[in-house]
């Protein structure tokens, strides 16, 4: 997708304030908005201006747009980095809830000067969509917050405590956002799976008028492993094994989130197939397995004995791997 530069859309500089932003896109509307206007090409200038807008007069996506940086060009493509949304602690629940507060305001809420939020550019979805940390929600005072946190496959599997910091963008008097840090520290319980949440109650934005403040809703994203993939709660490792061992069996060790384990090999195993260790997944109720997928490895034809075994393996065994292809 393209990157789309907001601030050139609406011909403002980076630094604009709220006002400045507000009155050039007024401006603009006069000129391109479709009821009215004769430029050709105006519908698509005025949905254009109006995402534009979306996210310049709102300080939270204002601030996590800015911080993409300003070395982006218009036109440019453009994916969003893997760690989006880190770091930020946001207005509104989790996703899920904003999209159902979001059903409860009738289809009205979603739309401004005629076009829904669901018709603006693939490049806004992917960074203020539904699913991600962005998603608007309709909920008033004393709101809950949102934010996510990065942990390794290892501390899902066991469990750990960090300290966060996270980022809360805030107006000052003049116009201009400006992220306030605080810091925190989470108690993350072992077992969390891939886009778990983990409630902080009363962590959320305070009540006014004596009210309880909200909830803060820490959504964990395990980030990816060198040796194992994650799905839910199961894991999967890719083993190398020797020929020999496929093929007459072994016992072999194996390592697993808990540390390393003894494994069978049954005599006649495929480069491919998939062993289970059952329970060795991460921790619930039902815990996890892991899967063994058995990789066999050749041993290299580097010197002429190896040559020579691999001659003699031709002409003894006679074995063809094409056999019964329909050839």
């Amino acid at each position: 997708m393209e990157f789309r530069d907001y601030y050139q859309i609406l011909g403002v500089e980076r630094g604009a304030t709220a006002d400045q932003i507000k009155t050039a896109y007024r401006r603009l509307a006069r000129k391109f908005h479709p009821d009215v206007s004769k430029e050709p090409n105006a519908e698509a200038r005025f949905k254009e201006m109006q995402e534009a807008y979306e996210v310049l007069r709102d300080p939270e996506k204002r601030a996590a747009y800015d911080q993409l940086g300003s070395e982006w060009k218009a036109g440019q493509q453009f994916r969003p980095p893997p760690d989006w949304g880190s770091g930020f602690e946001f207005s509104g629940g989790p996703a899920g809830r904003a999209r159902r507060a979001r059903g409860r305001t009738g289809a009205a809420a979603g739309r401004d000067g005629g076009f829904a939020r669901e018709d603006f550019s693939d490049f806004f979805s992917s960074l203020f969509g539904g699913g991600t940390p962005f998603a608007e929600s309709a909920v008033r005072g004393g709101r809950d917050h949102h934010a996510r946190v990065d942990i390794e496959l290892e501390e899902a599997f066991r469990g750990t405590t960090r300290t966060l910091e996270l980022k809360r963008p805030e107006i000052k008097p003049d116009g201009s956002v400006e992220l306030r840090a605080h810091t925190m520290r989470v108690t993350i319980p072992p077992g969390v799976t891939e886009g778990q949440l983990i409630r902080l109650a009363g962590q959320g934005e305070p009540g006014a008028g004596g009210h309880p403040a909200g909830d803060l809703y820490l959504e964990a994203h395990i980030l990816p492993n060198r040796r194992f993939t994650l799905d839910n709660r199961h894991v999967t490792l890719t083993f190398p094994v020797a020929p020999w061992e496929a093929a007459l069996g072994a016992a072999v060790t194996v390592p697993t989130l808990a540390g390393e384990v003894e494994m069978h090999i049954p005599a006649g195993a495929q480069s491919g197939q998939k062993l289970r260790l059952r329970g060795r997944g991460l921790p619930g109720q039902p815990p996890g397995d892991q899967y063994v997928q058995l990789k066999v490895v050749l041993p290299p034809a580097n010197s002429a004995e190896a040559k020579a075994l691999y001659e003699e393996m031709r002409t003894r065994l006679g074995f063809d791997p094409r056999a019964g292809e329909g050839r």
